[in-house]
Order: structure tokens, then sequence, then C-alpha cells
């Protein structure tokens, strides 16, 4: 009989209250499962979204966190890929249904039958409650951990799990590569994800901004130009200049200031999540031109990404944090002071 094990973290439990210590249960590992004790997490836009229920959908009491990276503490008799003191790392997916099409096809995200979420979601027995990475460890089948090599900076890495695949995901499937133009809208979390990781496909990569506080950063993350939207001038001179533009804005903005900047079937994907619906113009899309949007990869595509960062070394940059300065971190975020992705030290939680 496997019995659970009382795990300390930080929940909030209703969309008004602040995250405040808290004690949940963890499984005991079972053959193929690991229990990872849990290094850093990162603090995702949508750790706020749903915390604050701005989405609709969430569940208290809530322990958010699905940028996890830390050391394999227990590995199960039948796993295989991970051995004790392994690093390793959690995305947005500890499990789905693994027979479906979409999940036999490695997109595991889009599962038929309802993937099981890190966290504000349930395994997939649809009871169980899962609790995320603002925790001091968590229990996963090996099949939905990421490898992590030794001497990568977990701190650093840990952001790649949501905001590295977010952004690789869609400019891999459309094919960005060398001699495209790309264009980054907003500079944030996932911001400066696409910034590096569009650079290292071999994109000649452009930032879209209204803030320009943003252009040194631009330049030093890796773009090869700055464009500062708010100037009437700058966006006219942006018409019909990019292949694919990464619309990474989290609130409500105009679209089809985006698609007048693409080129004749110019791609406009959205990996923001604004709260409200946006207006699309339909003669914005009339020369061929399209918006999609896109999420996370499944569990192959985020090693692939994890893989080709640790080769390009493309990792996040971070401001570490303890867990009792999170609301704090919360507030920053809402004004966007982070540069650019907060990271939690859980190690002495």
């Amino acid at each position: 009989m496997l019995v659970p094990m009382l795990t300390k973290a930080y929940a909030v439990r209703s969309a008004t209250s602040a995250l405040e210590p808290f004690e949940l249960e963890r499984r005991e590992p079972g053959p193929t499962d690991i229990e990872i004790e849990i290094a850093y997490c990162g603090i995702c836009h949508s750790d706020i979204h749903q915390a604050r229920n701005e989405w609709g959908n969430s569940l208290y009491p809530m322990v958010p966190g699905h940028e996890i990276a830390g050391r394999v503490s227990k590995a199960g008799a039948k796993v295989r890929g991970f051995r004790p003191g392994d690093h390793a790392g959690i995305g947005c997916l500890v499990d789905s249904c693994r027979r479906c099409s979409n999940c036999r096809e490695g997109v595991e995200q889009f599962c038929e039958r309802g993937a099981s979420f890190t966290y504000n979601s349930t395994e997939q027995d649809r009871k169980t409650p899962t609790f995320g990475g603002y925790s001091s460890r968590i229990v996963v089948d090996e099949a939905f951990a990421l490898r992590i090599p030794a001497s990568q900076p977990l701190e650093r890495i840990a952001p790649l799990f949501c905001a590295g695949i977010t952004t690789y995901s869609p400019l891999k499937r459309f094919g960005v590569r060398r001699g495209q133009r790309v264009g980054v809208l907003g500079l944030g979390g996932l911001g400066h994800m696409a910034v590096k990781i569009a650079a290292a496909l071999g994109a000649e990569v452009t930032v879209l901004s209204g803030s320009p506080a943003k252009r040194a950063d631009a330049k030093r993350l890796g773009a090869h130009d700055f464009a500062l939207t708010s100037e009437l001038k700058n966006a006219l001179a942006l018409q019909g200049r990019f292949d694919l533009i990464l619309d990474t804005v989290a609130a409500r903005h105009d679209v089809n200031a985006a698609l007048g900047w693409l080129k004749i079937g110019g791609q406009l994907v959205l990996v923001g999540a604004p709260p409200e619906p946006l207006e699309v113009n339909a003669f914005s899309l009339l020369t061929r031109k399209s918006i999609s949007g896109s999420v996370i990869g499944g569990l192959a595509e985020t090693q692939e990404m994890l893989d080709f960062c640790v080769r390009k070394k493309v990792v996040s940059d971070v401001e570490v944090i303890s867990i009792r300065q999170v609301n704090e971190a919360y507030e920053r975020m809402m004004r966007g002071d982070v540069r650019y992705r907060f990271v939690i030290d859980l190690k002495t939680l």
C-alpha cells in the first residue's frame, strides 16, 4: 500500500486571497514514478490568471507552478530513464490518457479524454486534484518528466518548460529558418524567450514594443532590430515586413495592426492569452494572411526544445526569489516589473 507523503507548499485559497503556507499529500512513487525534490519553479503569468480565477475555471485550494526543475530523489522499480541524483523537469502536463489519437501522435496537451495539467486539474482518475511546483517535491510518471543535463543552471532552465516550449513550438511548426523575418510582439516572460529561440533558429528578429525602455534589452537578448509601435512613422514602416509575428501579449490589444505588418501569406500566432475577446477585421486577412494560436508542446517536442536550447546555450533571464516573496512578485509582474522571469528558490521551503 502506497502511503501519502505530507509536502510543504504555498497555496491560494480563493481568487482574492494571498499565497500562504500549505501542506498537501503527494503519493509515494509507484513502479513507473519518480519523485523530484524541487529546486526551482518559475512564475508564469498564467499562474496569476489561475490564482485570481481570471479564466473562470479555478479550483481551490490551488498550488500553482508548472516550470519545475529539481533532482530525482526516488525512482520506481520499473523506471528506466532516471536514477536518483539525476536532474529532471516538469512542465504543464503530468499525465494524459496515452491512448487517444492525439496522445499517440505526441500532442498529449490535446488529449481527447482530457490531459492532467500540473496544477488546477485532476489526475486521470478525474477526482484527485493536482498541485503544482510551489512545493518542496512532486511525484510524476517518468513519461511526463524531462531530462536535464547535469551541467545546466536549473534556475535558468526551469522557465523553458512553459515559456520556452510555448514559443519554440509555433516557431518550429511554421518552419522558421535562416533568412526569414520574425516579429516578436511584446517583450516579457514569453517574448524574451521568443527572441532568443527565433534568433537561434537563424531568423532576423525584430522586437515590436510600445515601451522605449525595452530597446536595449531587445538587442542584448539577440534581436536584430527594435520598433516602437506607439509611433505612427514606425508602424507605417513595418507594413508588409514579416513572414511571421509571434504575439506574446496577454492583455487586450489591436491584432489588426500586427496583421498589417505581415507579408502576403504571413502568419500571426497568438501565444499570449488575453482574458477578453480580440476583434479581427476581415479585411486584415484578405491578402492570404492567417491568424492562429498555440500553447505548449507535447512531451517529445518539449524534450526536443530543451535539447535545442542546451546546444544553442539558450536559457531564461531570471530573478531568483524566496517563496516568501511570491506575493510581492505577483504584484510586480502585474506592473511589468520583472526582467524577465521570476523563479522561486524552493530548496529552503
